[in-house]
């Protein structure tokens, strides 16, 4: 079995061994490293290049929303969770814009932590429920105010759509290739173009505007 590489950055040492040393204990995962501020995670990251990243949204020298926007450009192929606390909304939702794709609140069980990194490195995402109705309604007070409307969307392709509806329902690349019978490789093709044309930087706010168009 394939294992996850994940790098996990936590400026506070005891949590951050903390989660090192419960999510070694997993079979599917493999910590590669560990950071205590953002710019150690991005130097840790640039070298072991990990399927994920766990990281503090409040990270001291770089934010954890910086990270997260350079590691899109820079590395597409390591997904970002987020370690949030309930009530920091606005920085939730700057992480979503800025690509990452798994949030986990501090206080959660450690199921859900796992339940997040696993779910990103198999190319999904993963909201808490007590986020998720606020996120949503931000980010339909947001596409208001950018006014994505019909004649946005009328720019995606017929196939386009039809992947952005999949994205809305929580399906994973494989899932989304298999359900098309087509390739995983024309399915992130789509999801580029999907991303470049509704100006979106994660599969979260696109499913949040699929949502909104009534396409989920």
């Amino acid at each position: 079995m394939e294992k996850i590489r994940l790098v996990i950055a936590e400026d506070q040492a005891m949590m951050r061994e903390s989660l090192a040393q419960m999510l070694a204990l997993e079979d599917d995962i493999q910590v590669v490293g560990t950071a205590s501020d953002g710019e150690r995670a991005l130097s840790v990251c640039r070298a072991q290049k990990p399927d994920v990243l766990l990281t503090d949204i409040g990270m001291p020298k770089v934010s954890g929303i910086e990270v997260t926007d350079t590691l899109r450009k820079e590395l597409p192929d390591t997904h970002i969770v987020i370690l949030t606390i309930y009530g920091d909304d606005d920085k939730v939702f700057a992480a979503i814009k800025a690509g990452a794709r798994g949030y986990v609140l501090k206080d959660s069980p450690p199921e859900e932590a796992l339940a997040a990194i696993r779910a990103v490195a198999r190319g999904g995402g993963l909201l808490p429920p007590a986020l998720a109705s606020r996120v949503f309604n931000e980010f339909s007070r947001l596409s208001t105010q950018r006014a994505v409307d019909n004649a946005v969307f009328a720019h995606l392709t017929d196939r386009e759509r039809e992947v952005l509806s999949f994205i809305g329902k929580g399906m994973r690349n494989k899932e989304i290739a298999d359900a098309l019978f087509i390739s995983e490789k024309t399915v992130k093709n789509h999801i580029s173009k999907i991303f470049e044309k509704l100006e979106v930087n994660s599969r979260a706010e696109a499913a949040l505007l699929a949502a909104r168009q009534g396409l989920v």
